[in-house]
């Protein structure tokens, strides 16, 4: 799994002109599923992001998880993260996970940062949706299940 993670100080998700999903100061999260992902991979994210310290404490240093400061999280589906594109201009997404093995994971994901006691929302999976977000330092982070970083 790929997850491209943003610091907001508020985002929102719209499918058909309509909010499905929004949030203020948080996280937003864009979540690639690749093929091969098990359920571990969610897990290791969750610790991860639930984790992060990417907000400041008072002293302006970057010390605060999402949960210490009581933020939401907004869960974004995007399969392009899981493109290869060192051949040609066109990407492929070849190795992103269909439908019936992408969904379960991305739920899974979701219904673990839900334990956390924090607001979770999200988008449609494999709608057409438009993101808006103002991201907040700006703070924006890669995880790769593949190489853990």
């Amino acid at each position: 799994m790929k997850i491209v993670l943003q610091r907001v100080s508020e985002a929102n998700v719209k499918v058909d002109n309509q909010i499905v999903g929004a949030i203020d100061k948080g996280l937003m999260l864009l979540i690639g599923v690749d093929e091969s992902d098990e359920f571990s991979d969610a897990d290791w994210l969750v610790k991860k992001i639930i984790d992060v310290r990417v907000f400041s404490d008072n002293d302006g240093k970057m010390n605060l998880s999402v949960k210490d400061i009581n933020g939401k999280i907004l869960c974004i589906s995007q399969f392009t993260l899981i493109s290869d594109y060192k051949k040609g201009n066109r990407p492929s997404y070849i190795k992103a996970a269909k439908p019936e093995k992408a969904i379960p994971l991305f739920e899974y994901f979701k219904d673990e940062l839900k334990k956390s006691g924090l607001k979770i929302e999200s988008g449609i999976f494999g709608a057409d949706m438009k993101v808006s977000l103002i991201n907040d330092g700006p703070v924006t982070l890669v995880f790769d299940t593949k190489t853990k970083l």
